[in-house]
């Protein structure tokens, strides 16, 4: 024997405004406006003047890509290609720079702590700065880290040596 449910008058009532508000839901979240969300760091002041300095340096476009800064407005953050490249400056340092087995490469005279996310692309981190900025690259760069060669001038001029 087959079932049918059937719905109440009062059911049918109810599930014409929740249809509404999953359209209304859906609308907004699809909005054009939409901008990527990155955590703002909170450095101390003489990091956070580094990072201010940083941010008026910073090329308009990396590997092709277009600047797209990311919310909340600051000037800790700045994005290209809607998130494929994030920088952050002032973060806290790194735990795994504590680690003798983490990886670091050098682009272009700028020394970065390398770190391999799960499912996601890779986190550099630079060494041996006075603040120091994170770059995280989309997937599509996990074996690529060209980008950071856009990064190694502005970083230079502004955010000293901390040795």
């Amino acid at each position: 024997m087959t079932h049918t449910r059937r719905r109440s008058p009062r059911s049918a009532l109810l599930a014409a405004p929740a249809a509404a508000l999953l359209v209304l839901a859906a609308v907004g979240c699809s909005s054009g406006d939409a901008r990527l969300s990155v955590t703002v760091p909170t450095p101390s002041p003489e990091a956070a003047a580094y990072c201010e300095e940083l941010h008026k340096e910073l090329p308009k476009t990396v590997t092709g890509l277009e600047r797209s800064d990311p919310g909340p407005d600051s000037v800790l953050t700045a994005a290209w290609g809607d998130g494929a490249i994030v920088l952050r400056c002032g973060v806290p340092r790194p735990a795994k720079m504590d680690d003798v087995q983490s990886e670091a490469i050098d682009a272009d005279g700028v020394n970065w702590l390398l770190e391999q996310r799960d499912d996601a692309g890779p986190r550099f981190t630079t060494t041996y700065r006075k603040a120091y900025v994170e770059v995280t690259l989309g997937a599509e760069y996990a074996h690529d880290a060209t980008p950071l060669s856009a990064f190694a001038v502005p970083v230079r001029a502004t955010v000293p040596d901390s040795l």
